[in-house]
């Protein structure tokens, strides 16, 4: 067993690594706001914490899939039934978009988030309209520690021909009240193949 890979293992956990070496290559690496992170060649998602980081790498982030926070009953049966797995062998793009929201999110009680997320932002519901072109995977970095450099982990892929509906799911979000709140947004564009 590896000693860098927390014990036991989280079956709902993950570790981005950026460096040299990685399973995806980085095609464009952009920070929207706040402070940038190391530019690298290649990411590697592992499904896994890991406690060291290894050698040749730039950087590491983990966050783990919790339960559905803001969504209704319908919402989570619309996007249940809708979405696709993440790694389909066609959809060989994807984004990694590291998020921090400011600290007045966090001091807002769990309803009022919700209203900025969904009745004010239509967050679930754009989310929703892109389905199941555009996969995704939220992890949170906040239930592993409180001093992550990101509150959020957004991995989303989707095939070369759904690039612009994906560009164009981010333009709608990005226009939302709940973006905002967003004080650190780092987005990592990939390839999962190397032609």
């Amino acid at each position: 067993m590896r000693s860098d890979v927390l014990n036991p293992p989280n079956p709902r956990a993950y570790t981005f690594v950026g460096g040299d070496e990685g399973s995806m290559r980085v095609l464009s690496q952009r920070t929207v706001s706040g402070a940038s992170i190391a530019p690298v060649s290649r990411v590697d998602m592992l499904a896994s914490l890991l406690t060291e980081l290894p050698s040749a790498a730039a950087w590491m982030l983990s966050g783990v899939a919790t339960n559905d926070r803001y969504t209704t009953r319908t919402e989570k049966g619309e996007l249940t039934s809708r979405q696709a797995p993440i790694g389909r062998p066609e959809a060989t793009r994807a984004a990694l978009i590291l998020l921090r929201k400011r600290p007045e999110w966090w001091a807002l009680a769990q309803d009022e988030r919700r209203t900025i997320l969904e009745e004010d932002s239509h967050h679930i519901a754009i989310g929703i309209r892109y389905l199941p072109a555009v996969a995704r995977r939220l992890l949170h970095c906040r239930d592993l520690a409180t001093d992550a450099p990101f509150d959020f982990l957004g991995f989303l892929d989707f095939a070369p021909d759904d690039e612009a509906a994906f560009e164009d799911m981010l333009v709608q979000l990005r226009a939302t009240r709940e973006w905002s709140f967003m004080d650190r947004e780092i987005d990592i564009r990939l390839t999962k193949n190397d032609g």
